[in-house]
């Protein structure tokens, strides 16, 4: 167990911790660590695959043990280990590697969205879920990376578009005002510098059409990055691979044929339109529900002091996080409404 002396205190700053499904050398997680730790509001703990595992949903490491190495990220302590991320995040919550229990656990930032049906896939959604199975706050992060148009420098502006959103979450923790019944998460637009602002939404049905196909190698038809795209040297990696199918095998890969989006205002069509989503995943009596609109709801938003207006949720209070409560064919559904800050535009 790693001996961090961390001060468990009622003034020590919170405790966050890391992971993703892209690996720990993903420039998406290397990006947010950096952002938490020049903030100087976060002590900072990463556990995360030592390589890739997008796409793994939520699978553990269940028959043998995982390996666990010390890997030097500047001002945090971080270890990449050899199983899935809901199992980093469920060794890292465990205090078995660690010597304290996170107060939050952010899983990201991924490279491509995870909207829609797509987060039942995502292992970094799984790295989230498995922190609110717990009962620790967590935040799933994810951006819309599009090749040709996206940069590694957008993480950084991801990374830091999401720290009142931490912050929020964080001083609710220290209330103990936070409800445990769910986890948020969050999509970042392509076009992160000019973004719309922040919007609540709800789950859709947006999904990408999966095939399949038979190669001959195992590199034929280049490899799938986790945005769905296809590797850009694709073509080059096919003409150099000497590999053979070994004998009485045949080999499918899997192809996109397509894309399923919703026609309603929902997690992807308002990443579509350029706003940061947050789609707060809510477990009520055995069941999952997803927040609705706001724009549905603006008449609870104006009874807690929160206003909306088209372009930005903006707040009567500072550095705060709200609660309304809607209740709806016998349910309850716990919405978090966000201020905007005017820096961040």
């Amino acid at each position: 167990m790693d001996n961090d002396n961390y001060n468990n205190s009622s003034d020590a700053m919170p405790t966050v911790m890391v992971t993703n499904d892209d690996g720990i050398d993903a420039p998406g997680l290397r990006s947010l660590v950096r952002v938490l730790v020049s903030s100087n509001r976060f002590r900072v703990l990463v556990c995360a695959p030592d390589s890739e595992k997008s796409a793994v949903s939520h699978s553990i490491t269940w028959r043998h043990p995982v390996a666990v190495k010390k890997v030097d990220i500047d001002g945090a302590t971080a270890y990449a280990v050899s199983g899935t991320p809901a199992d980093c995040t469920s060794l890292g919550i465990s205090e078995a590697l660690f010597s304290s229990v996170p107060d939050l656990v952010i899983s990201g930032i991924n490279m491509g969205s995870n909207c829609g049906y797509h987060i039942v896939y995502s292992g970094t959604v799984a790295g989230a879920r498995e922190a609110f199975f717990n009962d620790i706050p967590s935040v799933s992060v994810s951006y819309d990376w599009v090749g040709g148009k996206s940069s590694v420098d957008d993480y950084k502006l991801a990374a830091e578009a999401c720290l009142p959103i931490f912050s929020a979450i964080l001083a609710e923790i220290k209330n103990k005002s936070y409800p445990l019944r769910g986890f948020l998460n969050i999509d970042l637009p392509t076009d992160i510098t000019n973004h719309k602002g922040y919007k609540l939404t709800r789950q859709g049905k947006s999904i990408f059409k999966m095939g399949w196909k038979q190669v001959i190698s195992e590199r034929q038809g280049g490899k799938m990055l986790s945005s769905m795209e296809m590797e850009s040297d694709s073509s080059a990696r096919t003409e150099n691979d000497t590999s053979t199918v070994p004998a009485g095998h045949l080999l499918f890969k899997r192809e996109v044929r397509g894309a399923v989006l919703d026609e309603v205002d929902t997690d992807k069509l308002s990443l579509q339109e350029g706003y940061i989503t947050n789609g707060y995943q809510v477990q009520f009596n055995g069941s999952l529900h997803l927040h609705y609109n706001l724009h549905s709801l603006s008449g609870t938003w104006l009874e807690t002091g929160v206003s909306f207006s088209s372009k930005h949720l903006q707040s009567f209070y500072d550095y705060k996080i709200y609660l309304a409560f809607y209740f709806f064919d016998n349910h309850i559904y716990v919405i978090y409404g966000i201020p905007v800050l005017p820096f961040l535009f």
